[in-house]
C-alpha cells in the first residue's frame, strides 16, 4: 500500500517535522508513506477574488501534476464529509480490499482547493469546521492515517 499526502507550502517548524517522522517510521510496518511538498503561490496580502482563484488555481496546476491516474484521492475540505477515525479505518479497509493500494490525501493551501483539484478528488474530507495552519494539519492527518491503520489491526494505541 501507498500513502501520499500533498501538501501546498514547505514545513518549517522542527516539532511538526519531528511528529511527522515519528508516524512516517510507525506506518513504515503497513505502507510505503510520503509527504510531497508543492510550492504556494505568491500573492499580496489583500487579494481581489479574481487574484484568490488565479492563486488556487496555479497550486491547484502543482497540485494535480503530483497526482497519478490510478490513486484514490482524499481532498481535505471544510465543506468534505467528517469521518470518526473508525469510519476512516473502514475506508481505508475497504479500498485496500477493493484494490486501491495508492491513496493521495491533499491539503491546500491558505486559501483552500481549486475547483479542478476537488473534481479530482474521489471523496473530500473535513477534520471539522475549525481552522488549523495547513502545516499543523499534516501532522494531524498523519497520525489519523497511522490510528486508522492500528484500528484496522485491532490494536490498542486507538483506545
Amino acid at each position: 500500500m501507498n500513502i501520499k499526502i500533498i501538501g501546498v507550502g514547505k514545513l518549517k517548524e522542527k516539532y511538526l517535522k519531528d511528529g511527522i517522522a515519528e508516524y512516517s517510521k510507525r506506518m513504515s510496518k503497513f505502507a510505503k508513506f510520503e509527504i510531497i511538498e508543492v510550492p504556494d503561490e505568491r500573492a499580496p496580502e489583500q487579494l481581489s477574488t479574481a487574484q484568490m482563484q488565479q492563486v488556487m488555481q496555479k497550486e491547484g496546476e502543482r497540485i494535480l501534476s503530483k497526482v497519478k491516474d490510478r490513486e484514490y484521492v482524499f481532498a481535505l475540505a471544510i465543506k468534505g464529509a467528517e469521518r470518526s477515525s473508525e469510519e476512516l479505518a473502514a475506508e481505508i479497509s475497504e479500498l485496500t480490499i477493493r484494490g486501491d493500494s495508492d491513496l493521495t490525501f491533499i491539503i491546500g493551501g491558505s486559501l483552500g482547493l481549486a475547483p479542478e483539484v476537488l473534481s479530482r478528488a474521489d471523496t473530500q474530507i473535513s477534520f471539522g469546521r475549525f481552522t488549523l495552519p495547513h502545516q499543523l494539519m499534516r501532522l494531524v492527518l498523519s497520525e489519523q492515517i497511522y490510528r486508522a491503520f492500528m484500528i484496522n489491526a485491532h490494536s490498542p494505541y486507538h483506545k
